[in-house]
């Protein structure tokens, strides 16, 4: 053995709460980047977007003695995330803003969830219990009953939704693959995907003539980015830290509708009953994610691993002369052992 058998530390709880506090910032950008972007390309819009997000990658980044650094094996994921995350997803969300209202799309965005939750489930064999399809459900219900409400938008809107849903299918995809990056640096993981976005969708803004943004829509851009892309990236991958890939996406839907509340509040007056039934329906969601409790006795094969750790989490028990203050990160070996657990980022086993 084995280590002591760790009593449960509400991982969901943490993970929930990260994870609506990435909803939180990335929902109110959704109606922002509709107002800044007009008359700007997708593209543009796109690369300012994730140049925000890049600074503040920049200035969270951690010391290697904090948290585990990229590697160049991590390369090719890199360039798939920021291909599907910040690429597409971000030029499909400009091109439907433009399209769509703010509200309308907001609302289209719930269905991240979706892609996020089956894509962990069939690439990672995350678990999807009756609890989770019960939350993914209700978030999809809310959603539906919100979008339903916009039906009466008429069948101008419908390329501008479909747009988003595209967005909403990278951003799932996105979500999936960033999974496997949870253990490193989240500063540096936001960094390089940004930087990556920022250069492929900029010389694209120049090489299809887009224009010059003004410098109010470009300072507005690059705030909204910094906060809903930048550090609403960086607590998300802390939630998948925390308790997994699926269960973020899945708490991570209630930003449609602080999107969607946020339109409403700047003047879009096209919600009825729908916006507060869908509303109840995906606090609903949320909160049977944040009740969720998936602690079992499970054993461990022996691994060797880089991640930042502590050392009173029942899993971490190597000695230290002298013993690190707080989280530190460094490669180390784990024997057998036998615990109780949440589904985090270091189980992922099937049931």
């Amino acid at each position: 053995m084995t280590g002591p058998f760790a009593p449960p530390q509400l991982p969901a709880l943490k993970g929930g709460l990260l994870a609506l506090l990435a909803a939180a910032l990335f929902g109110i950008s959704t109606p922002l980047v509709q107002r800044l972007g007009i008359g700007l390309g997708p593209f543009t819009t796109a690369g300012l977007l994730y140049a925000g997000a890049a600074l503040v990658g920049a200035l969270l980044r951690q010391p290697p003695e904090q948290e585990a650094r990229l590697r160049r094996s991590d390369l090719p994921r890199l360039l798939a995330v920021a291909g599907f995350g910040a690429v597409v997803g971000p030029v499909a969300l400009a091109w439907g803003l433009q399209r769509t209202s703010g509200t309308g799309a907001s609302l289209m965005l719930t269905l991240e969830a979706l892609f996020t939750a089956v894509l962990a489930w069939r690439l990672y064999g995350e678990t999807m219990d009756r609890r989770v399809w019960a939350g993914v459900l209700l978030l999809l219900a809310g959603g539906t009953a919100l979008v339903l409400d916009q039906r009466q938008g008429g069948g101008s809107q419908l390329w501008g939704l479909l747009a988003v849903l595209l967005a909403t299918a990278a951003w799932g995809m996105d979500n999936t693959l960033s999974r496997a990056l949870a253990e490193r640096d989240p500063g540096q993981v936001v960094l390089a995907k940004a930087a990556l976005g920022v250069m492929a969708t900029l010389g694209l803004a120049v090489a299809t003539a887009e224009p010059l943004p003004g410098a109010g829509a470009a300072l507005g851009l690059l705030a909204v980015g910094a906060t809903g892309y930048g550090l609403s990236l960086r607590f998300y991958l802390l939630a998948q830290r925390a308790f997994g890939a699926a269960r973020t996406g899945s708490v991570f839907a209630f930003a449609p509708f602080i999107g969607a509340a946020l339109a409403y509040l700047l003047g879009e007056r096209t919600g009825g009953l729908g916006l507060v039934l869908g509303g109840m329906l995906m606090l609903a969601g949320v909160i049977t994610h944040l009740a969720e409790s998936h602690h079992h006795a499970h054993t461990h094969d022996a691994q060797e691993h880089e991640h930042a750790h502590t050392h009173d989490d029942g899993h971490h028990d190597h000695t230290h002369d002298p013993m690190p203050p707080g989280p530190h990160s460094h490669a180390h070996r784990h024997p057998p052992q036998r615990h109780a657990h949440a589904p985090d980022a270091h189980h992922t086993h099937p049931h």
